[in-house]
């Protein structure tokens, strides 16, 4: 091909090439059109194959007439691109434009699990009669455990807990928060004013309504002229903070090693056999207990009470089996909401 015939390509290639570029309304479509006009094998390169047959005079006119060609493409391609990826940046920015005005998703809240929610309502309760919040030791000895609190060796009432040993002779899990009751008042002088929450430990199977470790909150009240009254007063306003204004507290006779007399609490609940349910027990301190803790029974008396913390949650949310507490479903945790 001489000259005059590389020319006429090369003109004609420039002109289809700036009508393509012009219709081009996207910016990837003109980065293949300018690879498939401009690049090593592309349109203006195959074209200028045929420059070894021209003869030394022709062959600078036709590179001056390709470096024409490949500025006006490239020049039009840049403007394209300009142009094209502005309208491409506006058509983004509206279809991903927000709305600041719209409310936002809600966020996910939490809540707290049953267990510390009722110890929590435990002890707003109490703390308006003055009492405080401490925290025993789980890992307990013997004799604090059982034998100070009026349980010794070869008591029957042993057979009520079924305990968990340690390895270390004489030490243990705690079976209940009574052990807290001695070591209060061992530490501080009266009068006291004292809930105790707190884990507990015994070997039991795991079912509906048992299970091996659980949670119990311990009272304790020692002061001069304590009476029955004021135990029976403090645990009618703590059924009814719990359960609604209107619940209906019995006191029966009861047994426990550490108190007497000691007396079991019933409220009235519409779901019980008997219209009643007990949620815990309770009594007057033992004057043994009392001495073993450091307090002169002839010049003080106490009165005390223990309950489990999952009985109340149960009772106050409706659940069926003690296991969804230990289960660590969020779903638990978000029908109780």
């Amino acid at each position: 091909m001489d000259l005059a015939g590389l020319e006429v390509e090369l003109r004609g290639l420039q002109a289809k090439a700036l009508r393509d570029i012009a219709a081009t309304d996207a910016v990837a479509t003109l980065d293949e059109l300018g690879s498939s006009l401009l690049g090593k094998r592309g349109a203006i390169t195959d074209l200028l194959r045929g420059i070894g047959a021209l003869t030394a005079e022709d062959r600078p006119k036709v590179g001056a007439i390709a470096n024409e060609v490949r500025a006006a493409i490239e020049s039009a391609l840049s403007a394209q691109r300009s142009s094209v990826g502005a309208a491409e940046l506006a058509a983004r920015i509206e279809r991903e434009r927000i709305d600041m005005t719209t409310p936002g998703p809600a966020p996910r809240l939490g809540s707290l699990h049953p267990i510390p929610e009722t110890i929590g309502a435990i002890a707003r309760i109490m703390g308006s009669f003055g009492f405080t919040v401490a925290e025993g030791q789980e890992i307990e000895d013997d004799v604090t455990n059982f034998q100070l609190l009026n349980i010794p060796e070869d008591h029957p009432s042993r057979d009520l807990w079924d305990t968990l040993y340690l390895r270390e002779p004489g030490r243990l899990l705690r079976t209940h928060t009574s052990p807290g009751q001695i070591r209060t008042m061992r530490a501080t002088p009266p009068p006291i004013r004292v809930i105790l929450p707190g884990r507990c430990f015994r070997y039991e199977a795991v079912d509906a309504s048992h299970g091996f470790e659980f949670h119990q909150v311990e009272g304790l009240l020692v002061d001069r002229g304590a009476t029955l009254a004021d135990l029976k007063g403090i645990l009618d306003e703590l059924a009814r903070g719990l359960f609604g204004s209107a619940t209906k507290t019995r006191f029966r006779p009861g047994y426990y090693p550490f108190t007497e007399p000691s007396v079991a609490v019933d409220v009235s609940w519409s779901g019980a056999r008997d219209g009643w349910m007990t949620i815990l027990g309770a009594g007057m301190v033992h004057p043994t207990v009392l001495e073993n803790g450091g307090i002169d029974p002839e010049t003080h008396q106490g009165f005390a009470f223990g309950l489990g913390v999952e009985r109340i949650a149960m009772l106050r949310h409706g659940i069926a089996d003690l296991r969804s507490f230990l289960e660590n479903d969020v779903r638990f945790l978000r029908a109780l909401r």
